[in-house]
């Protein structure tokens, strides 16, 4: 719909990923792979290879009881614990009775594009890479 939803262009320093190691979207790390420096694309991911598609069964109702020392607004964003982290859920809804919250990704079910200028190519391999830095 052409909303803006983040820029690097602003920021002092660019983005900084490594190709391959499964930190991208599939469908970014796809349409990046061969970029050289200098090149400039326009990146059209659709929503099952960027955040996926949006899933009514990842919305989960729970009694207002849990909720009882939060205030809670609609679009508010609540950490939940899982077996494997914290997985952020967002309030859809809510009434005296139950709370509607929706775990999909706030950007599933929504096509994007990505404008990618390549400022710098390294092979990962030729260089290590120490905790706390990656490869352009």
């Amino acid at each position: 719909d052409g909303q803006l939803i983040d820029t690097t262009r602003e920021r002092a320093e660019p983005a900084e990923f490594i190709v391959g190691d499964g930190s991208l979207l599939p469908g970014f790390e796809k349409a990046v792979f061969g970029l050289r420096a200098g090149d400039r694309r326009s990146v059209f991911i659709d929503a099952a290879h960027g955040f996926g598609d949006w899933n009514p069964d990842n919305q989960q109702v729970f009694t207002r009881v849990q909720f009882s020392h939060l205030t809670l607004e609609e679009g508010m964003i609540i950490s939940f614990a899982d077996k494997s982290g914290e997985l952020p859920g967002v309030v859809k809804a809510f009434d005296d009775d139950t709370v509607t919250v929706d775990f999909n990704h706030p950007l599933a079910g929504r096509d994007l594009v990505f404008e990618v200028d390549i400022i710098r190519v390294m092979d990962a391999d030729a260089s290590p890479v120490t905790l706390g830095q990656s490869a352009k």
